[in-house]
């Protein structure tokens, strides 16, 4: 009959879709930063039918870190540095969870997903570690619990937040008395992250003074606590030193050779002896590598997976690493840096040699040297070394902003930070908080003199004129 005839060709086009799903070779990139990202996409544009790829990020948008700075201190819409993952991978998967355990000889992952946190195991044969690192506090009291770190979306969120929050309780006259800790900030690191950010923060702070009348500049403190002479030591002492002494012409207050020694809910100590009474510590102190990478029983270095020039972990076919997550060869004897344009190029390379790998091919090492480092320190300056010239002042921050808008991925979003940017020329920065949590409505009015309370709830509209119907 043709009912049976349709229902058995049905299942042999079943069955022939299964035996061309179970040959194509699953691969498996865990996380989405940098490495993994550029990773996965450059299996998208291959579009290759012998490989399966699935992407695994807690986040389901690719976080561009270098603007990060610039979200916190209101220069660029929180939006605008972020790319829907979904949006540019049409071909590999996509599944957003947070990696829980790997099993290596089993050859599975297990990802906790959705609301309730349920466990998913996943298959794979090619696995490749791309987690990035963390926040590392050195085991200092109290300093996880108080300080504001700048990794992800939320931390320049809550930042921006508690800058805000700050200027508007200390400009009542209630606080008079506790000026001095709402309006001291520090940030404790010298390096590009830490300077990016105290640059950022301390123009947002100066440009939103003028609209708090009981505020002036002189209450604004702003500190740099640096372990080193001069800060941003990657870029050498000459630009090192210019940084310094720009930000402190600024009114930025820098400790060198100075590290945060204890934290309490009302300030700092160093480890010269000083106290800074402060509510606000921003710490960029210091990453390790994902804490899920002491859990695998596979050869490491410096905490990072050991792997061989073209990525792979030596003895272990099928996983791969870089990023952070690996400690790389280069071809002077010592190891790939872990920054941006390193991991990006990473994943390009790490992609074809798993391609080359199924088929038999030769393996390419990954080779790449620094084209350059650049660091905005506010203001319309910033200081630049490229193919070993090196810039600083405006032509540097100029090169910074047009080196980083050409990376930031999709045109949409280069030219939604461009308008940004061009409007930030003709206007103000705004100064408004990012709510984050319901707020407290009061609902269900009681009528009059029937001695009932209002009841209160969290984040539900409800018409409160009074009255059934009304």
């Amino acid at each position: 009959m043709p009912g049976h005839a349709d229902q058995a060709a049905g299942k042999r086009k079943l069955r022939a879709q299964n035996q061309i799903s179970m040959k194509k070779k699953r691969v498996l990139i865990l996380g989405g930063g940098f490495g993994g990202f550029y990773a996965a996409l450059e299996f998208e544009k291959r579009h290759d039918p012998d490989f399966e790829v699935t992407l695994i990020s807690q986040d389901n948008f690719f976080l561009f870190t270098p603007m990060l700075h610039e979200v916190a201190a209101s220069d660029l819409d929180l939006t605008h540095i972020v790319n829907p993952i979904r949006k540019m991978l049409r071909n590999v998967r996509f599944f957003e969870g947070e990696v829980r355990s790997i099993d290596i000889t089993k050859r599975q992952v297990v990802v906790a997903h959705g609301f309730d946190q349920h466990i998913h195991t996943l298959d794979y044969d090619d696995v490749v570690f791309a987690l990035g690192c963390v926040t590392n506090f050195y085991s200092i009291p109290n300093l996880a619990e108080t300080a504001v770190t700048m990794k992800s979306l939320g931390d320049a969120i809550a930042l921006r937040n508690r800058l805000i929050e700050h200027l508007e309780e200390a400009d009542t006259e209630c606080a008079a008395n506790d000026r001095e800790p709402l309006l001291t900030f520090v940030v404790a690191g010298g390096g590009f992250a830490g300077v990016e950010t105290i640059g950022s923060i301390n123009d947002f702070l100066k440009e939103a003074l003028p609209y708090y009348p009981n505020l002036k500049p002189e209450m604004i403190r702003v500190v740099l606590v640096h372990p080193g002479e001069f800060v941003l030591p990657e870029l050498g002492e000459q630009l090192g030193r210019y940084a310094s002494r720009k930000l402190a012409e600024r009114g930025v207050e820098i400790r060198s050779n100075t590290k945060i020694k204890a934290v309490a809910s009302t300030g700092v100590e160093l480890t010269d002896g000083t106290h800074i009474t402060t509510r606000t510590l921003v710490w960029t102190a210091g990453t390790s590598p994902h804490p899920l990478l002491e859990k695998v029983p596979l050869p490491k270095e410096r905490q990072r997976l050991k792997v061989n020039g073209a990525m792979g972990v030596e003895g272990y076919p099928g996983i791969w690493a870089l990023g952070d997550c690996a400690m790389i060869p280069d071809e002077r004897g010592g190891y790939q840096p872990p920054t941006a344009q390193h991991a990006s190029r990473e994943g390009k390379v790490l992609t074809h040699n798993i391609v080359a790998n199924s088929r038999g091919k030769d393996l390419i090492p990954f080779r790449f040297n620094t084209l350059g480092l650049l660091a905005s320190i506010g203001r319309r300056t910033g200081v630049a070394r490229i193919l070993g010239v090196n810039f600083s002042g405006f032509v540097a921050w100029w090169l910074w902003r047009t080196i980083y808008l050409l990376k930031l991925p999709r045109l949409e979003k280069k030219v939604r930070v461009a308008l940004d940017w061009t409007l930030d020329v003709f206007f103000s920065k705004d100064f408004v908080q990012y709510l984050h949590e319901p707020q407290l409505l009061v609902v269900n009015t009681p009528i009059a003199n029937s001695g009932a309370e209002p009841v209160p709830v969290r984040g539900e509209l409800v018409d409160i004129r009074g009255g059934a119907g009304a």
